[in-house]
């Protein structure tokens, strides 16, 4: 299946590659995360590096945009520091962006092959949380039993 490409939002790349220049510092911090919430506002985040396992800048994203009140967001992109640019999300990533993002759009891609693609396209034949949620009817107060 070839996915279907999007414009490519070079702004979030920026402001990303930004990110990664000035605040990641060290071996904690060595991924910056950029994201377009619906309302048009660019959200960034850096990974948190630990040896117990840290969260990804794409997690630590999520978190920092609902802090902030976005909690739609529309395209995603992360980026290296030292100048490594677009990094895919990692297969954790992948399953937590779709899970609260099904229509969100990522980056990917190194140089001139940048290019934008569905979550979707980017975990085919995924599972998806909501989908094997059992639904819980609430019982009717006013029904009489």
């Amino acid at each position: 299946m070839t996915p279907h490409t999007h414009p490519v939002d070079h702004e979030l790349i920026r402001a990303a590659a930004q990110v990664a220049r000035t605040r990641c510092r060290g071996d904690n911090h060595t991924v910056a995360a950029a994201a377009r919430a619906r309302d048009g506002r660019i959200v960034t985040a850096v990974n948190a590096y630990h040896f117990t396992g840290g969260p990804c800048a794409e997690m630590v994203l999520i978190g920092t945009a609902a802090a902030q009140g976005a909690y739609e967001l529309d395209e995603i992109v992360a980026v290296g520091d030292r100048d490594r640019g677009v990094i895919p999300p990692c297969g954790r990533c992948r399953q937590v962006l779709l899970d609260y993002f099904p229509g969100l759009k990522v980056i990917v891609g190194a140089g001139d092959r940048v290019r934008t693609v569905l979550i979707t396209d980017l975990l085919p034949e995924s599972y998806v949380w909501a989908d094997h949620q059992l639904d819980t009817e609430k019982p009717d107060p006013h029904s009489a039993s």
